[in-house]
């Protein structure tokens, strides 16, 4: 199975740098002789504003053996979960995953109306960076943006999963937007009020990024996500298969509100102007009012071995629905902790707790599995 290994991006982040350079790049801020600026804009709403619906990848044996059965259960879990507050939609491997899938889960008495199956064939799981990215145009229409996937800069299988925005847009009839940039969806984190956290290790990185600069990158997350804010760590190129995305890290709970990893709970005055845990802590919204911060513990123990070494897990990487938050678990004491200040906060759903330590030996958790589809219509 595909080690992703995003899993260390939560717990190695003290050390980073704020990179303040840009990389060369050749190409302009144009596609055929217009300006990127140009055109129609487009919104990316805060995941939790109300979904139509949340896409899942269901794991298969066709490219790594083993996964359907090491990861099956998580998925029940989750499908579990959101039905009791919106649909489930399942891209199965073909039409035999399709007829297994569908009698698991009513052999697990799912709620089936809540279900639909999409027979793509995929490379992976993980939605999040491969699949549509659900945006609101300018009349408050939902529109599919279909990035390029490359595998995290060609680290990995990704022609089939590079194809899942172009099939979902022509099996559900929402139109569809080509965009000329490799981008994935875990690599951003935006509070929904036109502001991005990131880091330029993944973003700016040369293995998927080379032919643009950071102002031309900023201007297509401008015109295609509707953020204007900019707040950019440096991240760790090469430290996993990702190159550090953010969303192991952070989470904003709204525009006003970031909910980070306990390494961060540090005063930012001990901190040097070029960490990026200092320029985090010191991020203002688009208002210019800084952040309040909620900070989420790791686990107590050790509690998956990775290449040899036995790590902690994180619990940053949930993902929240219209009824429920799905939240990592590792069956460790930190568990009920970090379960509990998510409930605090989240006061009008049900924090449900998911066994993610087979997922995590790879490298991923809840969020990096899910992609949410809002409402057909902005309110």
């Amino acid at each position: 199975m595909l080690r992703k290994n995003l899993i260390l991006s939560c717990l190695l982040i003290l050390s980073m740098l704020l990179s303040v350079g840009c990389q060369n790049a050749s190409a302009s801020n144009e596609e055929n002789g217009v300006s990127i600026e140009d055109g129609p804009k487009y919104y990316f709403p805060h995941e939790g504003v109300e979904h139509e619906g949340t896409w899942l990848q269901w794991p298969h044996n066709n490219t790594y053996k083993g996964a359907r059965g090491a990861y099956e259960e998580i998925w029940i879990e989750m499908t579990r979960g959101l039905v009791k507050g919106e649909n489930v939609h399942l891209i199965v491997y073909d039409e035999n995953e399709k007829e297994h899938v569908k009698n698991i889960l009513e052999e697990e008495n799912i709620d089936m109306s809540k279900v639909d199956f999409y027979v793509f064939p995929t490379d992976d799981v993980w939605v999040r960076d491969n699949g549509p990215i659900f945006v609101y145009d300018e009349e408050g229409n939902l529109v599919i943006e279909n990035w390029e996937f490359n595998g995290w800069g060609n680290k990995a299988p990704y022609n089939k999963d590079n194809q899942i925005p172009t099939k979902v847009s022509d099996a559900i009839g929402i139109p569809k937007i080509d965009i000329d940039m490799v981008m994935e969806g875990g690599a951003l984190e935006l509070d929904g009020n036109g502001t991005v956290i990131s880091t330029l290790s993944c973003v700016n990185n040369d293995n998927r990024t080379k032919n643009f600069t950071i102002e031309e990158i900023e201007a297509y997350l401008t015109k295609y996500y509707g953020v204007t804010n900019f707040i950019w760590l440096d991240g760790v190129a090469g430290m996993d298969i990702t190159d550090n995305h953010i969303d192991g890290m952070i989470k904003f709970f709204d525009d006003k509100t970031i909910i980070a990893a306990s390494e961060f709970d540090l005063d930012p005055s001990d901190l040097s102007d070029d960490d990026d845990a200092k320029k985090l802590l010191t991020a203002k919204n688009i208002n210019g009012e800084p952040y309040e911060f909620v900070f989420l513990p790791e686990t107590k123990e050790n509690v998956v071995e990775v290449d040899g070494e036995w790590i902690k897990g994180a619990y940053l990487n949930f993902y929240v629905g219209n009824k429920v938050v799905l939240v990592p678990n590792y069956d460790d004491e930190n568990d009920e902790v970090a379960n509990k200040i998510l409930q605090d906060l989240y006061t009008d759903k049900e924090v449900i707790g998911i066994d993610v330590r087979d997922l995590y030996a790879d490298g991923g958790m809840i969020h990096c599995v899910t992609q949410q589809q809002p409402i057909a219509k902005l309110k």
